[in-house]
């Protein structure tokens, strides 16, 4: 029989035994207190005399009438006490675990819960059949005449029975549970080798979650933990091999093929740790979830995924003002534009958590409106959802859906954001950022909206491209528009933020799955990155702290060295980076700074009441002289040249690096403190 047919017979097996499951545990537990009855009584005569197979059952009438003597061989405690009180025993035995529910109990899960509800169910059998039998025995008050009673048997016979109840029930299902364990079908490769990293309550869930797969997935060849007292002993039969430390070692000494991160609570620098202690090493990482999302029930200890890179560059949970963001968005219409991008679509989750009266989403991309729409919807049921296909720059239909939907706050994210693009396409980028933020926000403010938050950029300080210098004039128009209404306008800068699209780690991930090369700027190109739930999470802080004017600057952290962040994503993939895959760097790209600049302690910006979140002092610009330069450069985008539009955005902007020296300026540990501060003159 070939290996297809061997499984589907053992899976015919199993339908068949699951759908009976419940007769067959009956079947089982019987024949189990059967021997159980007979032991005790074997143990308590020392087996003296064992009953011959051929000797007839005796009738239940025995326990009424005087039985004949025994034949040779047969003893007197099989046919006087054994078998005269098997029916009632098993009647007794079955009615107290089907009561107890143990007949429905899946043996191959069985655990100490399941040995101490055993426990139980034996206590009370052996409680109820000790009655029965001196209720016999002193059964002469009720009229009855008991003569196979006329002499006891040692009460020790009941204290073997329950003891061997106990053994027996719980030996069956410990077996059963092993067969499943370590009698797994053999996969069709070698099941690769699995060092857990860990030996704490997680490992050892992970583990035995293993041991109980259906299938051998992994071959656990050890743990490694740095608590000392931990090293040489066995969890589920796999040895603590010594501390994290030795982990390149022991992969070697052992052919580890994947490494499993159980450690829910590790930082981001411990996790990072043990990568670069693995450098070089062939080797794929797997991790569980993050231990909010154990607490919170998001996810189980069980849930294996693989190490990706936002895990070693993200960092601890956002805290915050939950109550000041609440106040801010609970029953009130709020409209997100550029809704489906990577912030917009995040953004959305993220105030939806709030419970808006409405959340009203615009987007001029339909496909990637479509999704997070559909999200909402299926998240979200209680909330009034409003997708709204439109251009940001077309005042007529932002009129209408202002108009139909009063929105109390507007988030803009819609925006052209990739740099190298927007150099080939300056004119749409002063058309999508400079004109689709102007029109927003004349609109919001025409119709009484109480708060626009802009989403701004770090690319915006000091630009050097022509897409970081639209974001800056944008800002420069926000905050001009501050005072001038009832609306409350607020900017918020922040950095690169993990896996957005068009951004370095989807590249980077396409790169290695094709096999290289990656493909690096420079050496020294250095960015600040964040994940896209915390800087969703920080704009809605700051909007709520916002009273309008503020140009709110969010903590990035430490820079990341692109090349740095190409390597360890090649090793997360389980190759050798400038071995099996090859690191090349291709030149800076136009418009491209070797750093961005954005910081929360540089001299240009004052602290708040939240450690993340920072106010630019900006100076405000000339009003009068803004909106006609303005209205001009919007006038004249089509058909803009670069060069053209690089010198009319200068006139704006005077910070504007226009040459190419910023990008041969090596990168600092460290942004220089005023570098945040620059701001255009008025």
């Amino acid at each position: 029989m070939n290996r297809e047919a061997e499984r589907s017979v053992g899976a015919a097996w199993r339908d068949w035994a699951y759908s009976r499951r419940p007769l067959l545990s009956v079947a089982a537990h019987l024949g189990l207190f059967l021997v159980a009855w007979v032991l005790a009584f074997g143990l308590a005569y020392n087996f003296k005399g064992s009953p011959t197979l051929g000797w007839p059952i005796l009738s239940i009438k025995s326990l009424f009438v005087n039985v004949p003597p025994s034949p040779a061989g047969a003893p007197d405690w099989f046919l006087q006490f054994c078998l005269p009180l098997l029916v009632p025993l098993l009647v007794i035995k079955l009615s107290v675990f089907v009561v107890m529910g143990l007949h429905r109990a899946a043996w191959r899960y069985v655990g100490l819960r399941d040995v101490f509800a055993v426990a139980r169910a034996a206590w009370w059998s052996f409680f109820a059949v000790f009655l029965l039998y001196y209720g016999l025995q002193n059964a002469g008050w009720l009229g009855l005449h008991m003569p196979i009673f006329s002499d006891k048997f040692p009460d020790s016979v009941f204290v073997l029975d329950f003891a061997g109840t106990i053994a027996l029930v719980c030996g069956a299902r410990l077996a059963v549970r092993l067969y499943h364990e370590e009698v797994r079908p053999a996969t069709d490769t070698a099941p690769p080798k699995l060092l857990v990293l860990g030996a704490g309550n997680a490992g050892e869930n992970v583990v035995r979650e293993i041991l109980r797969m259906p299938v051998t997935r992994y071959r656990v060849v050890g743990f490694l933990d740095d608590d000392r007292a931990k090293h040489g002993a066995q969890i589920h039969g796999v040895e603590v091999l010594g501390p994290i430390e030795d982990v390149k070692a022991i992969c070697a000494e052992y052919g580890v093929d994947e490494i499993l991160i159980a450690m829910p609570s590790a930082t981001r620098e411990r996790l990072r740790r043990v990568v670069e202690l693995c450098q070089g090493a062939n080797l794929r990482y797997k991790t569980v979830p993050a231990l909010a999302d154990l607490i919170e029930g998001r996810a189980s200890v069980k849930e294996i995924r693989d190490v990706e890179i936002n895990d070693l560059l993200g960092r601890a949970p956002v805290q915050l003002d939950e109550e000041g963001i609440a106040r801010f968005i609970r029953g009130r219409a709020v409209m997100v534009t550029g809704a489906g991008g990577s912030i917009g679509s995040e953004l959305c989750r993220q105030i939806a958590r709030f419970e808006p009266l409405r959340l009203v989403l615009v987007e001029r991309a339909e496909p990637n409106l479509f999704p997070i729409d559909r999200e909402l919807r299926a998240s979200f049921a209680r909330i009034d959802v409003m997708p709204y296909v439109a251009d940001v720059g077309d005042e007529r239909r932002m009129e209408t859906i202002f108009r139909k939907e009063h929105p109390s706050a507007v988030f803009h994210a819609a925006a052209h954001k990739h740099v190298p693009m927007m150099e080939h396409n300056p004119g749409e980028a002063i058309k999508n950022n400079i004109r689709g933020t102007r029109m927003a926000a004349d609109v919001a403010m025409r119709f009484g909206c109480e708060k626009f938050v802009m989403i701004s950029t770090d690319k915006a300080v000091n630009p050097t491209s022509v897409m970081g210098c639209t974001k800056r004039v944008a800002e420069m128009y926000i905050h001009g528009l501050a005072g001038r209404s009832g609306t409350q306008f607020v900017t918020v800068r922040f950095g690169n933020v993990l896996g957005s699209s068009g951004s370095v780690i989807p590249i980077f991930r396409e790169q290695i799955a094709r096999g290289g090369p990656v493909t690096v700027t420079h050496p020294d190109m250095v960015r600040y990155f964040m994940t896209i739930p915390e800087a969703s999470q920080l704009v809605l802080q700051a909007a709520s702290m916002g009273r309008g004017g503020e140009i709110f600057v969010l903590d990035m952290g430490e820079p990341v060295k692109i090349v740095d962040m190409a390597r360890e994503m090649i090793t997360l993939s389980g190759f050798r980076p400038d071995v099996d895959i090859k690191i090349e760097y291709c030149g800076v790209r136009p418009g491209e700074k070797l750093y961005e600049e954005l910081a929360i302690d540089g001299e240009g910006v004052s602290r708040t009441a939240h450690p993340k979140v920072g106010i630019w002092n900006n100076i405000l610009v000339d009003w009068a002289w803004l909106v006609p330069t303005i209205d001009t450069l919007v006038a004249d985008a089509d058909g803009m040249t670069r060069d053209v539009a690089r010198r009319r955005l200068k006139d704006i902007v005077p910070e504007f690096h226009m040459g190419s020296d910023e990008s041969a300026r090596p990168a600092p540990d460290r942004q220089p403190s005023s570098a945040a501060a620059r701001v255009a003159p008025a």
